[in-house]
C-alpha cells in the first residue's frame, strides 16, 4: 500500500509539473510572438539635444524635451567607464549570450546572504533591452520579454554594438541620457576625456541616478564610486596602484552645468531657439541633435551683462528705470556678439534689444544728416539755429498745424555749421536740414543702412519720433564703421546634423549703401560727440 500511494503521489506531482511546463511553454511561445523586431535597432535613433555653441567654443545650451543626450560611438568614450560599468553591472558581458545564469545564481545567493538586494542578475544586454522595447514593471512577462530579446540581440549584435548602444541609453541622473551628456553635468568634459576615478563616480550612478548624485549626496556618491573601483579590482579591470590613485583623487565637479536655458546669454539663446524653430520645426530642434555654432563671444556677453546689471543698479533710481538693452555686432561681420535683452531674464522673458520698439530720440539724426552729406552739403554748412514754427498735419493734439520745437536746454545759438548742430544734437538746425535734404531722401537712407521698421514721413522724424529695435540702429550704425558697406546681422555661422553634415553655412554677404567719403565725412562729423 506505501508503495501504490508513493506512486500515486509521484505521478500527481509529474502531471503538476507537466501542466507548469506546458503552461510556461505556452506563455513563451505568447510572448514570443510580441516581442518587438530586434532588427529596428539598425534603425533606431535616438532622441538627442540640440547643442548650441560660441563662437570660442564653449557651450551655451541644450535644447530637448524628455531626454537630453548626445550619442557618441564607443571609440569616443573613455575604456575607462567601458570597464567600470562592464565590472559593476556585467562581469561577465564579453562571454555569455544574453543571459548569465551563473551571475543570476551568484546575485541570489548574494542577495540571500544580505537579506536584501546588493547586486542585479539582468546582463548588460538585458538592460538594454528593457530600456529601448519595455517597460520598467517588475512583472514575470516583462522579464520572460526581457531574456528572449536580450538572447535576440546577442544574436544580432555584435558585444561593442551593445555596449554603444547601452552606455548612450543609460539614464545617469539629473536628465543625463547617455556618458556624453553625462560627463558633461557633471565634469564639463567629453566622455573621452574621463579619467579612471571619474568613471567610477559616473559608473556608480547606473543603480541609483538621484540617490547618489554627488549634487545631491557626496558622500553617498564618494561610497558607490570605492565600489566600483573594488569592482574593477575584482576583475583585474585595473592594478592596485591605479585603483588607489583613483580612490584619492580629487574631483572637480561642473554644477555650473546645471544650469538650464535662462543662465548663459539667454535672451540670445532664446532668440536663436525661435529662428531654429521657425526654420526646423519642433522635432528637428528638440529631439535632432543639430549642432549650432554661433556667433556669440562668451567674454563679451559676460562683460555685456555686467555693464547692463551695474547701469541699471547705478542710474535706474536716479531716472527712474529698471530695464536696458545692449547689443554688440561686429560690422564686418554681421555677427552678434552679446546681446542683452533686459535686467533680469528670470524677471521678465521680454526681449528689448530685439522685440521691443522705442522711439531712439536724437540717436536717429545721424540718419538725417548722411542724407544731406549724399546731397552734397558738407560739414561746414551754416545752418540757422533760431525760434521756428513748422506747419504739420493737424492731429487731435495739434489741430491748429503749428509744431514750435525747442533744443533740450531751451536755448537758441543763431548761426552753427552742420557739424557743431549734430555735436552738440541741436533740434531746430536739424530739422530745417530735413527740410532742405526732403524728408523721404532721409527715410531712404535709413532704410538702406539697415532701418526695417516703418519710419513716419514727417518733421518730427529729426528727433526719433518713429519707432525702432535696438537691432536695427546698431546694424545701421555699423555701415559708418564698415565705411559704406551693409552687412545683415546674424546669430549662426554653421549648423550640423547629428551625423555631422553640415545643413547651412552662413557666408558674408557686404552691399554698398553708401559712397565710402559720405561714411568717412559721418564718422569725422560724429567723433565731436564723444
Amino acid at each position: 500500500m506505501p508503495k501504490k500511494r508513493r506512486s500515486k503521489t509521484e505521478r500527481m506531482f509529474m502531471l503538476a509539473f507537466l501542466v507548469m511546463l506546458a503552461g510556461a511553454a505556452g506563455l513563451t511561445v505568447q510572448v514570443l510572438h510580441q516581442l518587438p523586431d530586434v532588427e529596428k535597432i539598425s534603425s533606431y535613433i535616438p532622441s538627442e539635444s540640440t547643442i548650441l555653441y560660441s563662437s570660442d567654443g564653449k557651450i551655451l545650451a541644450r535644447f530637448h524635451r524628455e531626454e537630453n543626450r548626445q550619442v557618441v560611438p564607443l571609440s569616443k568614450i573613455s575604456v575607462h567607464f567601458q570597464n567600470a560599468v562592464i565590472a559593476t553591472e556585467d562581469p561577465r558581458f564579453r562571454e555569455h549570450h544574453g543571459l548569465d545564469f551563473l551571475g543570476i545564481i551568484r546575485a541570489g545567493v548574494k542577495n540571500f546572504a544580505y537579506g536584501r538586494v546588493v547586486e542585479g542578475g539582468s546582463t548588460i544586454t538585458q538592460q538594454l533591452a528593457r530600456n529601448l522595447f519595455l517597460t520598467k514593471k517588475k512583472t514575470l512577462l516583462r522579464k520572460l520579454a526581457e531574456a528572449l530579446l536580450a538572447l535576440r540581440i546577442e544574436r544580432r549584435y555584435t558585444k561593442e554594438e551593445i555596449l554603444e548602444l547601452y552606455l548612450n541609453q543609460v539614464y545617469l541622473g539629473h536628465n543625463a541620457y547617455g556618458i556624453e551628456s553625462a560627463s558633461n553635468l557633471y565634469f564639463g568634459k567629453r566622455a573621452a576625456e574621463l579619467t579612471l576615478s571619474e568613471s567610477a563616480m559616473i559608473a556608480g550612478l547606473i543603480r541609483g541616478p538621484e540617490l547618489y548624485s554627488p549634487y545631491r549626496n557626496l558622500k553617498g556618491s564618494k561610497l558607490r564610486q570605492i565600489f566600483v573601483i573594488n569592482k574593477m579590482l575584482e576583475h583585474n579591470l585595473i592594478t592596485e596602484r591605479e585603483g588607489r590613485s583613483a580612490a584619492i583623487e580629487s574631483l572637480n565637479f561642473s554644477p555650473k552645468n546645471l544650469r538650464s536655458l535662462g543662465e548663459i546669454a539667454p535672451y540670445f539663446i532664446g532668440f536663436v531657439l525661435h529662428d531654429l524653430t521657425e526654420k526646423y520645426g519642433e522635432e528637428m530642434v528638440y529631439h535632432g541633435g543639430l549642432r549650432v555654432y554661433t556667433t556669440l563671444d562668451s567674454s563679451r556677453q559676460a562683460a555685456a551683462e555686467a555693464v547692463i546689471s551695474r547701469f541699471v543698479s547705478e542710474e535706474g533710481k536716479k531716472y527712474n528705470f529698471s530695464q536696458a538693452a545692449l547689443i554688440s555686432i561686429d560690422p564686418r561681420t554681421g555677427y552678434i556678439q552679446a546681446m542683452v535683452g533686459g535686467a533680469n531674464f528670470f524677471e521678465s522673458k521680454f526681449n528689448r534689444a530685439v522685440q521691443s520698439r522705442r522711439q531712439p530720440g536724437s540717436s536717429f539724426k545721424p540718419f538725417i544728416y548722411t542724407a544731406a552729406v549724399e546731397q552734397g552739403i558738407m560739414p561746414g554748412t551754416v545752418l540757422m539755429d533760431t525760434p521756428t514754427t513748422f506747419s504739420v498735419w493737424p492731429t487731435r493734439w495739434n489741430p491748429d498745424g503749428k509744431w514750435s520745437p525747442k533744443n533740450f536746454d531751451g536755448k537758441f545759438r543763431g548761426p552753427v555749421t552742420m557739424r557743431y548742430a549734430l555735436e552738440k544734437s541741436l533740434n531746430l538746425p536739424s530739422i530745417k536740414l530735413l527740410e532742405r535734404v526732403g524728408i523721404q531722401n532721409a527715410v531712404e537712407a535709413a532704410q538702406k543702412m539697415g532701418i526695417q521698421s516703418r519710419l513716419e514721413p514727417a518733421l518730427s522724424l529729426t528727433l526719433g519720433a518713429s519707432e525702432v529695435s535696438l537691432l536695427e540702429m546698431t546694424s545701421a550704425f555699423g555701415v559708418f564703421a564698415d565705411g559704406g558697406i551693409r552687412v545683415e546681422p546674424t546669430t549662426v555661422t554653421k549648423i550640423e546634423n547629428r551625423d555631422g553634415v553640415v545643413l547651412y553655412s552662413h557666408s558674408v554677404t557686404e552691399k554698398r549703401v553708401l559712397d565710402e567719403n559720405v561714411a568717412a565725412i559721418m564718422i569725422d562729423m560724429m567723433r565731436g560727440v564723444l
